[in-house]
């Protein structure tokens, strides 16, 4: 593995660059938003607090809106979301835009989550700084339709049909990305619904990515079994033809797996320590660009040593740094010394841009804020870097 000199392995300490587009307010904004998500009781006591406001119908979506919401998502609408996307752009970061409304369980909104991501489909078509729709797999179906196919029970006759719904559903956006050459990206579920995701995905990338990836899954890599599993479906891919897709994640998940394995007396999917995962995750990614012919990857993660470790495998394996065949991801609203500094060295960057009704985007909101405390040093970083921007700016 290459080693960068010390200049490049303290590229993401740039915070002139890393908060360019950020006025004044916009940063103090951020410093203290940050300041409150890392103490963990303020967190869990607001995220009670909002729940109840927002369930008993309180007036505090102005506050929300304000404050968490405006930091980590693009607003309400699409249109919302324009000025948020040129702006990045003009600094080579790109959006994928992500309709986030979460929690909803019935056919109606299963529907409109389906437009919204046609919809986005064809701002990618028209957009260049859009290079990807998503869709979430729980927003084109029920829950306990996809747990039941990947625990082997069986649907009950509504239920068959509802699952001939989502197949259609997945068919229709993903035949729209294929006929309009705009990559869609397909979100993982909790590990009890995911097999189903994957069996889905594994169908549409054999229809869609016969010539060059269109259709991407989604590995969240604090599962023990994903290499294995990638390993698997490259083989079938070669056999049938067809080529991978990938976003990488570590994982959303993780205290509702192990309490769940534990609780039904099933081994537990979650690696040991983060150690483990963090090995996991620069494993797949390591053997994705050692195949980077039969695959694409969508790297998203906030984590600067898997960054460099990608890059560094891509000056390895000679594959130019702005290839099409691979992004680096990260989430709005973090981690801007990641995405802005890549993008100014020139790989392809892309930022989850969340948008929808605020209090159907809260289970989005507060799991961002739940990520930030129970990551090590992750809020730690951006405080850090916030400072010191905020002390730059006043000499």
């Amino acid at each position: 593995m290459i080693i960068y000199p010390i200049i490049m392995r303290k590229l993401f300490d740039n915070t002139e660059v890393a908060f360019e587009i950020k006025s004044n307010s916009e940063l103090d904004r951020a410093f203290y938003l940050f300041e409150m998500i890392k103490r963990e009781p303020l967190v869990k006591i607001g995220t009670v607090l909002t729940k109840f406001a927002l369930k008993t119908h309180l007036p505090v979506e102005g506050i929300i809106r304000a404050t968490v919401f405006d930091h980590f998502c693009g607003g309400v609408t699409e249109q919302d979301c324009m000025a948020i996307i040129e702006k990045m752009y003009t600094h080579k970061v790109h959006s994928v835009l992500d309709y986030s409304a979460e929690g909803k369980e019935d056919e109606n909104q299963f529907d409109l989550t389906m437009q919204k991501t046609l919809n986005n489909i064809k701002f990618g078509k028209e957009l260049g700084s859009v290079p990807f729709a998503v869709f979430k797999p729980s927003g084109f179906g029920k829950s306990e339709i996809y747990r039941k196919l990947t625990e082997n029970e069986q649907l009950n006759s509504y239920e068959k049909v509802e699952w001939k719904r989502i197949k259609e559903r997945y068919d229709t956006v993903c035949k729209a990305a294929f006929n309009m050459d705009v990559p869609l990206l397909i979100d993982a579920e909790e590990s009890w619904m995911q097999d189903a995701v994957d069996d889905l995905i594994e169908e549409m990338m054999q229809k869609y990515n016969q010539e060059k990836v269109v259709i991407f899954g989604t590995l969240q890599l604090y599962r023990w079994d994903r290499l294995d599993y990638l390993k698997g479906l490259h083989k079938r891919s070669k056999e049938k033809g067809y080529k991978i897709g990938m976003k990488l994640v570590r994982g959303a998940y993780m205290e509702k797996e192990r309490e769940r394995a534990k609780d039904k007396g099933y081994t537990n999917p979650i690696c040991k320590d983060k150690e483990a995962t963090d090995k996991m995750f620069n494993d797949v990614l390591s053997y994705m660009i050692e195949n980077i012919d039969e695959m694409a990857v969508f790297a998203g993660t906030h984590n600067e040593e898997s960054s460099y470790l990608l890059m560094d495998l891509l000056e390895n394996s000679k594959v130019n740094k702005n290839d099409i065949r691979v992004w680096f991801g990260q989430l709005y609203g973090m981690s801007d010394h990641i995405s802005y500094n890549l993008a100014k060295s020139g790989y392809n960057v892309a930022k989850y841009l969340p948008y929808g009704p605020v209090r159907d985007v809260m289970p989005y909101l507060i799991r961002r804020a739940e990520e930030n405390t129970s990551v090590a040093g992750q809020t730690s970083r951006e405080l850090r870097l916030l400072k010191e921007e905020r002390e730059r700016r006043k000499v």
